[in-house]
C-alpha cells in the first residue's frame, strides 16, 4: 500500500534493439530504493510508458510480482487507449497490484472535464477494486485537473480515487482532502509540500537524487534542521533545464552504457548539452556524491 514518502517515476532500461530490458529496469529501481526511496513507479512518463508495448509491461509485472521488494513497487499504465488501460489494470490486479498512477489520455486537444470523468468512471466500473492516483500533468496530457474536478471524482469514487501526483503544481498547495495522498511531481517542491501537509513526492529526478530527497524527508519527519534541501532543489532545477528523460539517460549512461538506449522520438542529449549538464552538476558537487566527478 502506498503511503507518505519519496518515490521515483522509474526509468525504463532498454536493450540494444530498444526492447525493454526487464531485469535491468528492475535492478535500477532496486538500487534507487536501496539508496533511500520509499518506492518506485514503473511506467510513468519518465519510464517512456507511452512508447513501451503492453506485452513488455505485462512481462515486467510477472517478474516483479514475486520480487522481495514488491511492496515498494507500483505501476503506472501509460496508455491512451481506454481498453488497454482496463486490460493492463485487470492483468496487474491478478498479480495483487491494486494501486495505479493513471493520466488522462493525451494526444487529443480539448479534453473536457466531462470526458475525463467518463474515462476514470469506465476504468473503475471495469475494475471496481482499483485504487487510482490521478496524474495531473497538463504539459504532457493537455489536460489540467482543477480542484473541483478532483473533488468530484473523489465524491463519486471514494474507495477508488486515493491520491494525486501533481506535476502541473496547481493543486498541491491548496487542495486538502481527508485520507487523500498528494504528491508534487518534483523534489524541488518536496519540503514546501510536506510543510503544507502533502504526502511526499513522485519525481523523475529522484532516480538520481534519491538519497538527498530521503534526507530532506527524514529531517522534516524528525523535526531536524534542513541541511540538504537547497542542494536538492539546485540539482532538480539543473535537470529541469533539459528534457528530463534525455538528461537522466545521458547522465546515467556515463557509468552504464545501457542507459544510452532510448525510444524514438526521444534522443539523448548532444555531447555539448551533456557536457553542460555535467559541468553544472559538478559545480554543485553533486557528481562527487555519484562518483562521476569530471
Amino acid at each position: 500500500m502506498i503511503k507518505k514518502g519519496v518515490y521515483a517515476a522509474g526509468l525504463s532500461v532498454l536493450n540494444a534493439d530498444r526492447t525493454l530490458n526487464i531485469d535491468a529496469t528492475i535492478n535500477h529501481a532496486c538500487e534507487a530504493i536501496q539508496s533511500g526511496l520509499h518506492g518506485v513507479f514503473f511506467f510513468g512518463s519518465t519510464g517512456q510508458s507511452q512508447l513501451i508495448s503492453t506485452n513488455e509491461k505485462k512481462e515486467l509485472i510477472v517478474k516483479i510480482a514475486t520480487h522481495k521488494l514488491r511492496k515498494q513497487f507500483f505501476l503506472g499504465t501509460g496508455n491512451n487507449s481506454l481498453h488497454e488501460n482496463i486490460d493492463l489494470i485487470k492483468y496487474a490486479m491478478e498479480y495483487n497490484f491494486s494501486e495505479f498512477l493513471v493520466m488522462s489520455p493525451a494526444y487529443y486537444k480539448g479534453n473536457t472535464d466531462e470526458g475525463v470523468f467518463e474515462f476514470y468512471k469506465c476504468l473503475i466500473n471495469a475494475n471496481p477494486k482499483v485504487k487510482i492516483i490521478l496524474y495531473n500533468f497538463e504539459k504532457l496530457s493537455g489536460y489540467k485537473f482543477s480542484a473541483e474536478m478532483v473533488i468530484k471524482l473523489v465524491k463519486a469514487f471514494p474507495d477508488n480515487i486515493i491520491g494525486c501526483k501533481d506535476s502541473s503544481y496547481n493543486l498541491f498547495e491548496s487542495l486538502k482532502l481527508p485520507n487523500f495522498l498528494m504528491f508534487p511531481g518534483s523534489e524541488a517542491k518536496l519540503l514546501k509540500g510536506l510543510e503544507l501537509g502533502c504526502s511526499g513526492c513522485i519525481s523523475a529526478v529522484t532516480n538520481v537524487t534519491h538519497s538527498l530527497a530521503r534526507k530532506v524527508f527524514d529531517d522534516f519527519e524528525n523535526k531536524i534542521s534542513q541541511s540538504k534541501n537547497k542542494k536538492l532543489i539546485d540539482v532538480r532545477e539543473t535537470f529541469d533545464q533539459f528534457n528530463l528523460i534525455s538528461a537522466l539517460h545521458s547522465f546515467l549512461s556515463i557509468k552504464d552504457e545501457k542507459f544510452k538506449n532510448i525510444l524514438p522520438p526521444l534522443v539523448l542529449l548532444s555531447e555539448e548539452k551533456q557536457k553542460e549538464l555535467i559541468d553544472k552538476l559538478n559545480k554543485l558537487e553533486f557528481l562527487k556524491e555519484k562518483n562521476l566527478a569530471a
